[in-house]
């Protein structure tokens, strides 16, 4: 008998577990340059994650822009010669625009910040500055929230600008985006070298190109996803 309502006990507990998980809200900032305005994130990102966490459960914020340097992103942004652009942050006021918009709505049990930009730095050799920039915009994400667990998913560079003379800080770039997130405590990298060969959008065919392929953008907001999901159950 005592067994018995042991194993009873346990059944409910797990069972009262399982709804709590099942009813947590998850919050997901999507931004950057070119790359991030061509994911959709309704293809797979989203299918993925609410097959996870529940339909009602995923709010997903996403707001992008192409061509445009990481400087838009942070407030204050400053190159290594101290010079800082007028527009700097403009874009970051009109992602919070649309965060915030979500934020009235419902309380999120998590948040998860999906990165991907780092192009423009690159041709504009502001490599030196990345990883700092990339922090700088955490930290600012954290401060306007008010929150210290944000998780921060960052779609590394793919190889194509590695060879290329216009884009000379490609490399730092791509190393910074992988330092930051492997060193941070919340942070994580996915790979896209294999994503910018193929069929694209339009239907033609590219090869190591500054886009990835029609297929590339499903693959990416897959990974995206998977990370965002390994990220939030480590830290449950």
């Amino acid at each position: 008998m005592k067994a018995l309502i042991t194993l009873l006990l346990l059944v409910s507990l797990l069972s009262s577990c399982a709804s709590s998980i099942n009813t947590e809200q998850h919050l997901f900032i999507l931004s950057g340059q070119s790359n991030m305005v061509q994911m959709d994130p309704e293809i797979t990102f989203r299918p993925k994650l609410e097959s996870e966490f529940g339909k009602d459960n995923v709010t997903i914020v996403k707001y992008a822009k192409g061509a445009q340097p990481i400087s838009r992103w942070i407030n204050n942004w400053q190159a290594e010669d101290g010079t800082s652009p007028e527009d700097s942050g403009d874009l970051y006021d009109r992602l919070m625009t649309k965060v915030q918009t979500a934020l009235k709505h419902k309380r999120y049990d998590t948040v998860t910040f999906v990165w991907m930009q780092g192009e423009r730095d690159a041709r504009k050799e502001h490599g030196g500055v990345y990883a700092s920039s990339l922090l700088a915009l955490y930290q600012q994400l954290s401060s306007d929230l008010n929150r210290t667990d944000i998780n921060f998913i960052i779609g590394r560079l793919s190889d194509f600008g590695l060879q290329k003379q216009n884009y000379s800080d490609w490399g730092k770039v791509r190393q910074a985006q992988v330092h930051v997130a492997t060193q941070h405590p919340r942070g994580a990298w996915i790979n896209t070298d294999d994503l910018n060969d193929g069929i694209n959008k339009k239907g033609k065919n590219i090869s190591n190109d500054l886009h990835m392929s029609f297929d590339g953008y499903k693959i990416l907001g897959n990974r995206y996803a998977e990370k965002a999901i390994k990220l939030i159950e480590n830290n449950r």
